[in-house]
C-alpha cells in the first residue's frame, strides 16, 4: 500500500513546516535615487524579501503602500512631500478610519532609516506609530535582520539614538507651539502663518513668544533653529 504522505491523488498541506514562508512584501521611500536604488537591490537579493515597490516622496509613498498594502515599509525620515514620521501617521489615521475586512495599513510596519539624528524626531516618530528606527549606517545584514523582526512583531530602535533621545528630554512646546513655529522656520510673516494655521495673527504672535520664551531665543527666527536642531519640529 502506498503511504497516505506520498499518494499523489493529495495535494501538498499549506501549513506544512517543510513550506516556503510567504515574503516579507516591502515598500522602499527614499528621495536619493542611490540610496533607493542601493535599498532595493540589497533587499531583493534576500530570498524571504519582496521589494513590491519604491517612491522617491512621502506623498508617493503613502500612494503606493495603500495600494500594494506591504508588511514593512522602509521610509526615509526627510522627504519631499511628507517626511518618513507623517508617512507613518497617515498610515496609522487611515487604518483607524478602514472599516474593509481587506488586509489594513495597520499591518504595515513602518523602518525608519536616516542620516538625520536629532533626539526629537525619534520621539515623534515612535508616537507616529513607528516600529523601528535606525542610522543609515546600518550595515545591510543588520537591516535585513530587523525587517524580519519587525515583521515578527517586534520593535527595533538603535541603542545610541535611543540613549541620546533619553538624555535630550522632552520638547517644552505645546503641539500648537510647535505647529507654528514650523510654519514660522522658513520666514514667512506672521499673516501667512495665520492664514495656514486657521488662527488670528495676534494668537501666532502669542504662541510664537512663548515658543522662543521657553526656548530662550531671543526671536522666533532663533527659536525655531533651536527646535529643528533638536528634532522638535
Amino acid at each position: 500500500m502506498t503511504p497516505l504522505t506520498e499518494h499523489p491523488g493529495y495535494p501538498e498541506d499549506p501549513a506544512s513546516p517543510d513550506s516556503p514562508a510567504p515574503a516579507i512584501r516591502i515598500v522602499i521611500a527614499d528621495d536619493e535615487t542611490l540610496i533607493r536604488e542601493a535599498l532595493e537591490a540589497i533587499l531583493s537579493l534576500q530570498a524571504d524579501i519582496d521589494v513590491v515597490a519604491v517612491a522617491a516622496s512621502g506623498t508617493e509613498a503613502i500612494v503606493q503602500i495603500e495600494r500594494h498594502r506591504p508588511d514593512v515599509a522602509v521610509l526615509d525620515l526627510l522627504m519631499p512631500g511628507a517626511d518618513g514620521i507623517e508617512v507613518a501617521a497617515a498610515i496609522s489615521d487611515s487604518s483607524r478610519s478602514s472599516h474593509s475586512s481587506q488586509r489594513t495599513l495597520q499591518e504595515t510596519k513602518c523602518l525608519i532609516l536616516t542620516s538625520h539624528a536629532r533626539p526629537g524626531y525619534l520621539k515623534r516618530a515612535l508616537a507616529a506609530g513607528v516600529r523601528g528606527f535606525v542610522p543609515k549606517t546600518t550595515p545591510a545584514a543588520r537591516l535585513t535582520e530587523i525587517i524580519r523582526r519587525l515583521h515578527a512583531g517586534q520593535r527595533y530602535v538603535d541603542p545610541e539614538l535611543s540613549a541620546e533621545a533619553i538624555a535630550a528630554g522632552d520638547s517644552p512646546l505645546t503641539p500648537r507651539e510647535a505647529d507654528v513655529l514650523e510654519l514660522a522656520a522658513d520666514g514667512a510673516p506672521v499673516e501667512e502663518i495665520a492664514r495656514r494655521a486657521h488662527l488670528s495673527p495676534g494668537t501666532v504672535r502669542n504662541y510664537l513668544s512663548a515658543a522662543a520664551l521657553k526656548l530662550s531665543a531671543p526671536n522666533r527666527h532663533a527659536a525655531a533653529e533651536i527646535a529643528r536642531s533638536k528634532g522638535w519640529i
